[in-house]
């Protein structure tokens, strides 16, 4: 993994919205632990498809390879947890997405998650094309 680009612009993170369910929380009534790490993907998701990244029409595609939980609080059945997301670094192959998940006022969660650009079909790496990145931008400092 290599030096940050400077080719994608600076953008505010997307935020995501997720309400805790029933069956998300454990016998401590908290957010099971691995379940945040679905809700992370469920941001990722939500947010390239709001903007309508096309992966295939570049012949690219993601693969997760290194993935950091932190947490300072926690989420409770009902809390709405508001999840930011943004691209914190960027590399040759491969690009970190920060997540910053809050209650309200309350730190909950940050993630960060690294995810390599293969070919699609593939599992070989390959550069990140630079419509991507400037789709994507980069979040120097998520909330």
């Amino acid at each position: 993994m290599t030096s940050t680009s400077t080719a994608a612009a600076v953008v505010e993170p997307y935020i995501h919205s997720v309400r805790v369910r029933y069956g998300e929380v454990d016998m401590q009534r908290v957010v099971f632990n691995a379940h945040y790490l679905a809700y992370c993907d469920d941001a990722m998701d939500t947010w390239l498809r709001t903007i309508d990244v096309s992966f295939e029409a570049a012949g690219w595609d993601i693969m997760l390879k290194k993935a950091v939980l932190e947490w300072q609080g926690a989420a409770h059945l009902s809390d709405t947890i508001d999840i930011a997301v943004g691209v914190t670094r960027w590399g040759n192959t491969s690009f970190d997405v920060g997540f910053s998940g809050r209650v309200e006022d309350r730190a909950v969660f940050t993630a960060t998650i690294t995810y390599v650009g293969v070919a699609t079909g593939t599992r070989t790496p390959t550069p990140i094309p630079e419509s991507i990145r400037g789709a994507l931008g980069l979040v120097p400092a998520l909330p």
